[in-house]
């Protein structure tokens, strides 16, 4: 026997009731409303009609109802989520109802005369007898299923929230939660008094216009959690509606965007806690993405570092484009079999090869180009991390300077059509090992682009750079971090109370690498409009106040001090001095110093022989003298700088 309890359990886990027990219901009802009919009349008119022409008229009636049911779909309706508008259908169906039935009795008068000439009040008392009996049992079903539905949670923990607007994404958002066995809308809340007395659906709205007034609605309502149905309602009420339930200790959650990727994982959540980065994220960039489709379609494509935080998102977007075949060249194999999973899984019509390899061997790299002939590369494969690139400075050379070259000089040797590099904004007057890296390598594809143009060297190949800052949730960045700390209790560690970063969203900065790509002819260094500074201990602070903490209370902030070759400021990537624009105003070309290529080889092959005998100090000068601008900050390195400063003060006395 099945406990009550079990029973209403299934009932309302039941996706759908059968449709065809619906239309055998609604047929019932309808021929019980022709018999109604058929007896009222017949009484009130003292006519007498045969049982046998009584039911030849119910078999008629069947008939019809089930014709008129089924033309009219009104069985396939579900019942839960009906609307005034449904109505419309069943008026239909009793409307064909009646036209049918009339026809009949006019063909049945000769049997029973005074049934015949009575048939139009026969007719209209069956038609709108139908009609409202149909129309009460729907109600009567809702009714039944609400009051089933409000036990069935009403034995439930559920978590009682208020939906923020009234538009048509909060509409939505209601509907899709009605049912939900996690969540009950208790209501829409809305900035200002100005509806405070309307309701939307059967919800009604709720105001706050500061911190008392949601204080009010939550503790009155119980509520556990508030509900913002887009990413645009996050930026609106990041500062506002966000801080009031931080400070109340009431949840905010948010819908997520459509196959939401985190930590490689596609996540398809109806909702999900607010996060830091919908309150970093902007704007959504507005890409050509049918001119970067025609670009790659039919191509094949080349991703080095693919298994990387920006290398795999691009893959991913690549993925969704109609390439020949992807090719995927990482070091990291449990990363690359990560990506490999996720890529099969989600485009399973994709043609795509991992090649597990590192880029500084030349032999490898080679065989990738020589094998699978890549038309379009995007190579994205370097040591990022400041601190341990300034510990390690050789491996960083032949990391980001030597295996640029080799991916370069092959996509010129095996007639690739463009190259484009993913570089960062701490190329921009290095005062690291990590930036000055990267810098050498801007510096030796864009000569080598420049050579190619001039006919100096042959090939046709087409390099693109893009510089760009941080990307949030990237691998080893400081919102994983912070998000760790917290959970283990703290302190959260900050190296400064004033250092400030630029931040941007993997998926966008992604896009915009492929945008540039698609609008470069050659040899331009494009950088990417970074928005608005953070201030690293605003955003730790922000951090705790959405885990529901608070900070100096709970978890604590401590300052440890600028790590090594660590900027306190990071450049501006943009400004008018220093880029010209662009038709995508997130995109502009950088202004920068043009190198000879010759040159360039002879002093990079230097480089890479100092790097591979690990000689540190060799390795360093000639980095310093290749690129001037590169002064080391808060390192053991700024020796150099000062060894530099002594002989060049030592020839001007000289």
């Amino acid at each position: 026997m099945v406990k009550r309890g079990n029973w209403l359990q299934q009932v309302s886990e039941e996706k759908y009731f059968n449709y065809w027990i619906i239309l055998l219901i609604d047929t019932f009802v309808s021929a019980a409303a022709t018999l109604i009919s058929v007896l009222g009349i017949s009484y009130l008119t003292e006519t007498v009609v045969p049982s046998s022409v009584l039911m030849l008229t119910i078999g008629v009636a069947v008939v019809t109802s089930v014709v008129a049911f089924v033309a009219m779909r009104t069985y396939k309706i579900i019942i839960r989520y009906s609307t005034l508008k449904e109505i419309g259908r069943f008026v239909v169906a009793c409307l064909i109802k009646v036209l049918i039935v009339f026809v009949y009795l006019g063909m049945i008068e000769r049997i029973v005369p005074d049934f015949g000439t009575h048939g139009i009040f026969y007719a209209s008392i069956d038609g709108v007898l139908t009609l409202v009996t149909l129309v009460v049992l729907r109600v009567v079903m809702l009714v039944a299923y609400d009051t089933m539905k409000s036990r069935i949670v009403a034995n439930r923990r559920v978590k009682k929230v208020l939906v923020y607007g009234i538009g048509d994404q909060s509409v939505a958002m209601i509907m899709r939660l009605q049912n939900s066995p996690n969540y009950r809308i208790m209501g829409c809340l809305t900035y200002g008094a100005k509806l405070r007395s309307y309701r939307v659906g059967d919800q009604p709205v709720y105001y706050f216009e500061d911190c008392e007034d949601l204080q009010r609605v939550t503790t009155r309502l119980s509520i556990d959690g508030v509900i913002l149905p887009t990413s645009d309602c996050v930026q609106e009420e990041k500062d506002r509606l966000i801080r009031y339930c931080e400070s109340l200790g009431v949840k905010v959650l948010v819908t997520p965007p459509v196959d939401e990727v985190v930590d490689g994982k596609i996540m398809r959540q109806l909702i999900r806690e607010v996060k830091i980065e919908d309150l970093l994220g902007r704007a959504e960039i507005n890409v050509n993405m049918t001119e970067i489709g025609a670009s790659l379609r039919g191509k094949v494509v080349l991703v080095t570092g693919a298994a990387g935080s920006i290398g795999s998102e691009l893959c991913r977007q690549i993925a969704t484009f109609d390439v020949q075949r992807l090719i995927l060249l990482d070091s990291a194999e449990t990363p690359m079999h990560n990506i490999s999973l996720e890529l099969e899984a989600r485009f399973p019509e994709l043609e795509f090869v991992p090649v597990v390899g590192d880029v500084r061997i030349r032999e490898r790299v080679e065989m990738v180009y020589r094998v699978y002939r890549p038309s379009i590369v995007f190579h994205a494969a370097a040591y990022k991390h400041v601190p341990l690139m300034e510990e390690n400075p050789c491996e960083a050379v032949l990391a980001n300077v030597v295996g640029t070259r080799n991916v370069a000089d092959l996509a010129v040797k095996y007639n690739a059509y463009k190259m484009v590099m993913v570089s960062t904004d701490k190329a921009v007057n290095p005062t690291n090992i990590m930036g000055a890296s990267k810098r050498l390598a801007e510096i030796y594809i864009q000569s080598l682009g420049l050579a190619i143009a001039k006919g100096e060297v042959k090939g046709s190949t087409r390099f693109v750079t893009t510089r760009f800052g941080n990307v949030l949730g990237s691998n080893g960045s400081v919102i994983p971090r912070f998000r760790e700390q917290i959970e283990k209790g703290g302190p959260v560690t900050v190296t400064h109370p004033e250092i400030i970063r630029y931040f941007m969203t993997i998926p966008e900065a992604c896009r915009l690498v492929m945008e540039a790509a698609t609008m470069s002819n050659g040899n331009e260094i494009f950088v990417f409009e970074m928005g608005e500074p953070v201030k690293i201990a605003d955003l730790a602070r922000r951090m705790i106040e959405l885990a529901g903490l608070k900070v100096g209370k709970d978890i604590e902030i401590e300052y440890t001090g600028l790590r090594p070759g660590e900027k306190l400021y990071e450049e501006v990537l943009s400004t008018k001095e220093n880029t010209l624009p662009t038709t995508n105003k997130k995109i502009h070309v950088a202004k920068v110093r043009q190198y000879d290529y010759r040159s360039v080889v002879e002093q990079l092959t230097a480089l890479d022989q100092f790097a591979a005998e690990v000689d540190i100090p060799a390795t360093v000068r000639l980095m310093k003298s290749i690129v001037p601008e590169y002064k080391s900050q808060n390192s053991r390195l700024e020796q150099y700088d000062r060894e530099i400063e002594s002989n060049e003060q030592q020839e001007r006395t000289a």
